[in-house]
Protein backbone atom coordinates (compact mmCIF):
# COMPACT_ATOMS: atom_id res chain seq x y z
CA UNK A 1 0.00 0.00 0.00
CA UNK A 2 1.32 3.42 -0.66
CA UNK A 3 1.88 6.57 1.51
CA UNK A 4 -0.61 8.52 -0.17
CA UNK A 5 -3.21 5.49 0.40
CA UNK A 6 -2.18 4.50 3.81
CA UNK A 7 -2.62 8.60 5.14
CA UNK A 8 -6.58 8.74 3.33
CA UNK A 9 -7.08 5.10 5.45
CA UNK A 10 -5.73 6.99 9.11
CA UNK A 11 -7.72 10.25 8.36
CA UNK A 12 -10.88 7.71 7.31
CA UNK A 13 -10.34 6.40 10.60
CA UNK A 14 -11.10 8.83 12.97
CA UNK A 15 -15.26 8.54 12.42
CA UNK A 16 -15.11 5.02 12.15
CA UNK A 17 -15.35 1.62 14.46
CA UNK A 18 -12.39 -0.54 14.58
CA UNK A 19 -14.57 -2.93 12.61
CA UNK A 20 -15.34 -0.83 9.94
CA UNK A 21 -11.91 0.29 9.57
CA UNK A 22 -10.84 -2.86 9.62
CA UNK A 23 -12.84 -3.56 6.45
CA UNK A 24 -12.38 -0.73 4.81
CA UNK A 25 -8.11 -1.34 5.01
CA UNK A 26 -9.65 -4.50 3.65
CA UNK A 27 -11.07 -3.26 0.69
CA UNK A 28 -8.54 -0.96 -0.11
CA UNK A 29 -5.20 -3.29 0.17
CA UNK A 30 -6.95 -5.80 -1.95
CA UNK A 31 -7.66 -3.08 -5.18
CA UNK A 32 -4.18 -2.36 -4.69
CA UNK A 33 -2.99 -6.04 -5.11
CA UNK A 34 -5.57 -6.67 -7.91
CA UNK A 35 -3.82 -3.82 -9.63
CA UNK A 36 -0.35 -5.09 -9.60
CA UNK A 37 -1.68 -8.24 -10.29
CA UNK A 38 -2.74 -7.31 -13.81
CA UNK A 39 0.26 -5.24 -14.14
CA UNK A 40 2.49 -8.18 -14.02
CA UNK A 41 -0.08 -10.28 -16.10
CA UNK A 42 -0.77 -8.05 -18.90
CA UNK A 43 -1.08 -10.25 -21.94
CA UNK A 44 -0.94 -9.84 -25.70
CA UNK A 45 -4.09 -11.25 -25.98
CA UNK A 46 -2.49 -14.92 -27.43
CA UNK A 47 -2.13 -16.37 -23.76
CA UNK A 48 1.07 -15.34 -23.87
CA UNK A 49 2.27 -12.48 -21.05
CA UNK A 50 3.93 -9.60 -21.97
CA UNK A 51 6.95 -10.48 -20.56
CA UNK A 52 7.20 -13.65 -22.24
CA UNK A 53 7.10 -12.20 -25.65
CA UNK A 54 9.70 -9.30 -24.75
CA UNK A 55 11.72 -12.60 -23.64
CA UNK A 56 11.23 -14.65 -26.62
CA UNK A 57 11.57 -11.95 -29.18
CA UNK A 58 13.98 -10.04 -27.40
CA UNK A 59 17.63 -9.04 -28.90
CA UNK A 60 20.37 -12.28 -29.89
CA UNK A 61 23.55 -10.10 -28.69
CA UNK A 62 25.95 -13.01 -29.04
CA UNK A 63 24.72 -13.56 -32.77
CA UNK A 64 27.39 -12.94 -35.63
CA UNK A 65 25.66 -9.68 -36.44
CA UNK A 66 23.65 -8.69 -33.30
CA UNK A 67 20.39 -8.91 -34.07
CA UNK A 68 17.83 -6.66 -32.42
CA UNK A 69 14.97 -7.18 -30.44
CA UNK A 70 11.74 -7.13 -32.28
CA UNK A 71 9.30 -4.34 -31.94
CA UNK A 72 6.27 -5.75 -30.86
CA UNK A 73 4.43 -2.72 -31.74
CA UNK A 74 4.65 -4.02 -35.64
CA UNK A 75 4.13 -7.17 -34.69
CA UNK A 76 0.30 -8.50 -34.74
CA UNK A 77 0.29 -10.63 -31.55
CA UNK A 78 -1.65 -13.69 -33.94
CA UNK A 79 1.44 -13.94 -35.34
CA UNK A 80 3.76 -14.84 -32.18
CA UNK A 81 4.72 -18.48 -31.70
CA UNK A 82 2.56 -21.11 -30.04
CA UNK A 83 2.29 -24.22 -29.41
CA UNK A 84 -1.60 -25.68 -30.49
CA UNK A 85 -3.49 -28.40 -31.22
CA UNK A 86 -3.61 -29.21 -35.01
CA UNK A 87 -4.44 -32.15 -36.60
CA UNK A 88 -1.78 -34.11 -38.80
CA UNK A 89 -0.92 -37.31 -39.91
CA UNK A 90 2.55 -36.31 -41.13
CA UNK A 91 5.62 -37.04 -39.19
CA UNK A 92 7.14 -35.24 -36.11
CA UNK A 93 9.13 -32.51 -37.59
CA UNK A 94 7.26 -31.46 -40.93
CA UNK A 95 6.76 -28.27 -41.93
CA UNK A 96 3.65 -27.13 -42.91
CA UNK A 97 3.48 -23.77 -44.53
CA UNK A 98 -0.81 -21.95 -44.69
CA UNK A 99 -0.05 -19.23 -47.25
CA UNK A 100 -3.86 -18.24 -47.08
CA UNK A 101 -3.04 -17.50 -43.13
CA UNK A 102 0.17 -16.28 -43.16
CA UNK A 103 1.45 -19.30 -40.82
CA UNK A 104 3.74 -21.97 -40.37
CA UNK A 105 4.10 -24.90 -38.27
CA UNK A 106 6.04 -27.73 -37.22
CA UNK A 107 4.40 -30.77 -36.00
CA UNK A 108 4.98 -32.20 -32.65
CA UNK A 109 3.53 -35.42 -32.31
CA UNK A 110 0.70 -36.02 -30.05
CA UNK A 111 -2.01 -33.43 -32.12
CA UNK A 112 0.33 -30.74 -31.56
CA UNK A 113 2.46 -27.88 -33.11
CA UNK A 114 4.80 -24.98 -33.35
CA UNK A 115 2.97 -22.63 -34.84
CA UNK A 116 5.12 -19.40 -36.43
CA UNK A 117 3.79 -15.98 -37.67
CA UNK A 118 4.95 -15.71 -41.42
CA UNK A 119 5.33 -13.53 -44.62
CA UNK A 120 4.74 -14.89 -48.15
CA UNK A 121 4.98 -14.40 -51.63
CA UNK A 122 2.99 -11.66 -53.29
CA UNK A 123 0.30 -12.02 -55.52
CA UNK A 124 2.07 -14.14 -58.66
CA UNK A 125 4.50 -15.69 -56.59
CA UNK A 126 2.33 -18.22 -54.53
CA UNK A 127 2.87 -21.92 -54.98
CA UNK A 128 1.93 -25.00 -53.57
CA UNK A 129 3.29 -28.43 -53.29
CA UNK A 130 5.86 -31.05 -51.55
CA UNK A 131 9.67 -30.26 -51.29
CA UNK A 132 12.29 -31.00 -48.53
CA UNK A 133 14.89 -29.17 -46.94
CA UNK A 134 17.83 -29.87 -49.16
CA UNK A 135 20.85 -27.68 -47.09
CA UNK A 136 20.90 -25.54 -44.50
CA UNK A 137 23.16 -21.77 -43.45
CA UNK A 138 23.59 -19.75 -41.20
CA UNK A 139 24.45 -15.95 -41.92
CA UNK A 140 24.47 -16.73 -45.98
CA UNK A 141 25.56 -14.96 -48.86
CA UNK A 142 22.44 -13.91 -50.97
CA UNK A 143 22.81 -13.92 -54.73
CA UNK A 144 19.55 -13.08 -56.82
CA UNK A 145 18.57 -15.73 -59.46
CA UNK A 146 18.97 -14.11 -62.57
CA UNK A 147 15.09 -14.23 -62.83
CA UNK A 148 14.77 -11.80 -60.39
CA UNK A 149 17.61 -9.73 -61.82
CA UNK A 150 15.67 -9.25 -65.10
CA UNK A 151 12.25 -8.19 -63.17
CA UNK A 152 15.06 -5.89 -60.95
CA UNK A 153 17.78 -4.58 -62.64
CA UNK A 154 18.86 -3.03 -59.12
CA UNK A 155 19.98 -6.57 -57.44
CA UNK A 156 22.15 -7.06 -60.84
CA UNK A 157 24.94 -5.41 -58.30
CA UNK A 158 24.60 -8.66 -55.93
CA UNK A 159 24.94 -11.43 -59.09
CA UNK A 160 28.12 -12.23 -57.11
CA UNK A 161 26.07 -12.42 -54.58
CA UNK A 162 25.68 -10.32 -51.00
CA UNK A 163 27.40 -10.74 -48.09
CA UNK A 164 26.24 -11.72 -44.28
CA UNK A 165 24.68 -9.52 -42.73
CA UNK A 166 21.49 -7.68 -41.40
CA UNK A 167 20.65 -6.43 -44.60
CA UNK A 168 20.99 -9.13 -46.39
CA UNK A 169 17.91 -10.33 -46.92
CA UNK A 170 18.07 -14.34 -45.98
CA UNK A 171 19.04 -13.09 -42.66
CA UNK A 172 20.63 -15.34 -39.86
CA UNK A 173 19.39 -18.67 -40.72
CA UNK A 174 18.19 -20.06 -43.55
CA UNK A 175 16.44 -23.33 -44.95
CA UNK A 176 16.87 -24.27 -48.57
CA UNK A 177 13.54 -25.85 -50.36
CA UNK A 178 14.53 -28.57 -52.98
CA UNK A 179 12.37 -30.76 -54.83
CA UNK A 180 13.79 -33.78 -56.75
CA UNK A 181 17.39 -33.21 -55.67
CA UNK A 182 16.84 -29.32 -57.47
CA UNK A 183 16.87 -26.23 -55.38
CA UNK A 184 14.02 -24.60 -56.15
CA UNK A 185 15.09 -21.19 -55.54
CA UNK A 186 12.07 -20.51 -52.61
CA UNK A 187 13.35 -20.56 -48.62
CA UNK A 188 12.22 -20.57 -45.73
CA UNK A 189 13.71 -17.60 -44.31
CA UNK A 190 14.97 -14.99 -41.46
CA UNK A 191 13.70 -11.29 -41.19
CA UNK A 192 14.36 -8.79 -38.50
CA UNK A 193 11.27 -6.82 -40.53
CA UNK A 194 7.93 -7.53 -38.14
CA UNK A 195 5.87 -5.06 -40.02
CA UNK A 196 6.01 -7.51 -42.92
CA UNK A 197 4.67 -10.45 -40.97
CA UNK A 198 1.20 -11.65 -42.15
CA UNK A 199 1.85 -10.15 -45.77
CA UNK A 200 2.56 -11.23 -49.10
CA UNK A 201 5.83 -9.20 -50.04
CA UNK A 202 8.51 -12.14 -51.68
CA UNK A 203 9.17 -13.46 -54.63
CA UNK A 204 8.04 -17.05 -53.03
CA UNK A 205 10.05 -17.16 -50.21
CA UNK A 206 8.80 -17.63 -46.78
CA UNK A 207 9.98 -15.18 -44.11
CA UNK A 208 9.79 -15.73 -39.88
CA UNK A 209 10.77 -13.53 -37.72
CA UNK A 210 14.67 -14.27 -36.65
CA UNK A 211 13.77 -15.54 -33.21
CA UNK A 212 11.12 -18.05 -34.39
CA UNK A 213 13.63 -18.77 -37.49
CA UNK A 214 16.27 -19.93 -35.16
CA UNK A 215 13.70 -21.91 -33.32
CA UNK A 216 12.70 -23.42 -35.87
CA UNK A 217 16.04 -24.17 -37.81
CA UNK A 218 17.49 -25.49 -34.70
CA UNK A 219 15.25 -28.51 -35.14
CA UNK A 220 15.00 -28.96 -38.29
CA UNK A 221 17.78 -31.36 -40.03
CA UNK A 222 17.89 -31.87 -43.76
CA UNK A 223 15.92 -33.91 -45.77
CA UNK A 224 12.98 -32.81 -43.33
CA UNK A 225 9.95 -32.86 -45.38
CA UNK A 226 8.02 -29.06 -46.32
CA UNK A 227 4.19 -29.22 -47.40
CA UNK A 228 2.76 -25.66 -49.09
CA UNK A 229 -1.09 -25.53 -49.17
CA UNK A 230 -3.13 -23.96 -51.38
CA UNK A 231 -3.53 -20.18 -50.64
Amino acid sequence: MSADMTDAVKSMAGGLGASSMSRRMFLVGSASLAVLGMAGCASTGTGMSTAEAERIYGPLPNERFPVPAVNLNKLNPKYMRRTLRYDSKEAVGTIIVDPKNYYVYRIEGDGMATRYGANIGRAGFLWSGEAYIGRKAEWPTWTPPKEMIARQPEVAKYAGGMPPGLGNPLGARTLYLYQDGRYTLFTIYSTIMPETIGKGVTSGCVGLLTQDMMDLYAKTPVDTKVIVLKA
